[in-house]
């Protein structure tokens, strides 16, 4: 029996099947990407980028192949994975563009030296472990800032989009990069441990749960690996009484059911102050109405189904509990009797009536459920978006733009927030959270610098005094 196999979770039939790699095998790709590795930190950031630059062009020739494998791993839309693919083009672009002035080194003029020189070195492999929810954004948001610092990459892929992490292997061999610079792994948690261990491996990212995290942290930091973790969250997206309900309503209804509402910045959370709770339940409702559920290849769809049976399974669950506990549900929606009984699909709902011991209010619901919160006013509001474990993003609407600015400046506990819309991610500005959401950032020049020897020179020229 083969240790992985995929599923299709919008019929539940079986892809392809795979075999974990060897402790040999494993063994010989690290020996291969750390000397990869010691050739390519002696190449220019100017031929890095351009490097880089020819990723993204063979990217795009590949387009639709691994948009099409994408949806049919992990059951998000066509149309939402070629715009995953778009976006690491972006990331491309803008690394190819920006990197080298982002690594320059950085002259000090100090007292009582020549001069100073910070300068940012490569420090080796940096290995990846990656989710399932963008099968390749994820690995593209921290690959091509690592190598364009002149690090070498790992790959562990999420085990149900395998075959997207070996088309990816496949997309970037043939662009001009040396192939040992990048390789996906097939190995099982245990292996990853032994990996992390490996003197020749210098940093670890992952993104995933904060469950996840923690154990993965905890081994790194065992043998003193810097770590870079991007987590989970329970994203609120604050609706303040001045705002335009109707901009709010439609771009609540987005952030929630992008991407089968599978994003880790998703809006999870709707915190709505009471002079407009009504009326934007009213029309938060009309906007969901407008989202259909079906067969991901079909342009007509909006969402498709979640990731898997099991995922599925678990928001159930968690829907059930918060029932239990005193929600309601406000809306949902009913599923197509056509779509496959074996495929993993969900209705959109909207629960209310929310409180703190439930996990629509503490948990992250990872699907297309939203959670409906009342507030007394705007301090209530910041009080109970900041009430939680979590603090990647969040959101603000107020037609006084410079207010929402200040508010989300000074008061969210957030590495990120949208204000009066939603952008999902910016090559240009950083990504990361706070809390239990992690730490380290990736994008907006910083991911360039989270696995660096950032070095100083202290240019003397004189003898001692």
């Amino acid at each position: 029996m083969s240790d992985i196999t995929t599923i299709n979770p919008a019929t539940g039939e079986e892809i392809t099947s795979y075999d974990y790699m060897n402790e040999s095998q494993v063994n010989d790709i690290i020996d291969a990407s750390h000397e990869a590795f010691l050739k390519w930190r002696e190449v220019s950031t100017q031929e890095r980028a351009k490097v880089i630059n020819s990723i993204g062009e063979k990217l795009n020739e590949y387009k639709e192949e691994l948009a099409k494998l994408m949806t049919q791993e992990r059951g998000k839309t066509y149309k939402h994975s070629l715009q995953e693919i778009d976006l690491c083009k972006s990331i491309c672009d803008f690394t190819s563009a920006q990197g080298v002035a982002a690594l320059a080194d950085d002259e000090r003029e100090l007292e009582g030296l020549k001069k100073g020189i910070v300068t940012y070195q490569p420090i080796g492999i940096i290995y990846g472990i990656q989710p399932w929810n963008y099968p390749a954004y994820q690995v593209f948001r921290y690959t091509i800032a690592n190598l364009m610092a002149g690090n070498s990459i790992l790959l562990k892929h999420a085990s149900n989009v395998t075959g997207s992490g070996l088309l990816i292997e496949k997309i970037i061999h043939e662009s001009d990069l040396p192939k040992d610079l990048f390789r996906t792994l097939l190995i099982s948690h245990d292996q990853s441990g032994k990996i992390i261990e490996n003197k020749k491996v210098r940093g670890v990212t992952l993104t995933g749960s904060d469950k996840a995290g923690a154990v993965v942290a905890q081994q790194a930091a065992k043998v003193l690996k810097k770590t870079v973790m991007e987590l989970g969250s329970n994203d609120a997206f604050i609706v303040l009484d001045d705002a335009d309900l109707d901009l709010a309503a439609t771009t609540c209804a987005y952030a929630r059911l992008y991407n089968n509402g599978e994003t880790c910045v998703a809006a999870k959370r709707f915190v709505v102050v009471d002079a407009v709770y009504d009326k934007f339940r009213e029309l938060l409702i009309e906007k969901f109405k407008g989202y259909s559920v079906g067969d991901p290849m079909q342009d007509s769809t909006d969402v498709g189904p979640m990731s898997s049976s099991s995922q599925r399974d678990t928001l159930q669950k968690q829907m059930q509990e918060s029932i239990d506990k005193g929600a309601k549900v406000a809306y949902s929606s009913e599923l197509d009797e056509s779509l496959p009984k074996e495929g993993a699909y969900h209705p959109l709902v909207i629960l209310e009536n929310i409180s703190e011991d439930q996990p629509a209010y503490k948990d992250e619901l990872f699907g297309p459920v939203a959670s409906l919160i009342r507030a007394k006013d705007e301090k209530d509001a910041f009080r109970i978006a900041n009430d939680s474990r979590y603090g990647l993003g969040g959101g603000v609407f107020s037609k006084d733009e410079d207010k929402a600015i200040r508010l989300a400046s000074q008061y969210f506990d957030t590495g990120m927030v949208y204000i009066n819309g939603y952008s999902l991610v910016h090559p240009g500005l950083p990504f990361g959270g706070v809390k239990d959401s992690g730490f380290g950032r990736e994008h907006g020049g910083f991911g360039m610098k989270e696995f660096v020897n950032i070095k100083a020179l202290h240019v003397v020229g004189k003898a001692p005094a």
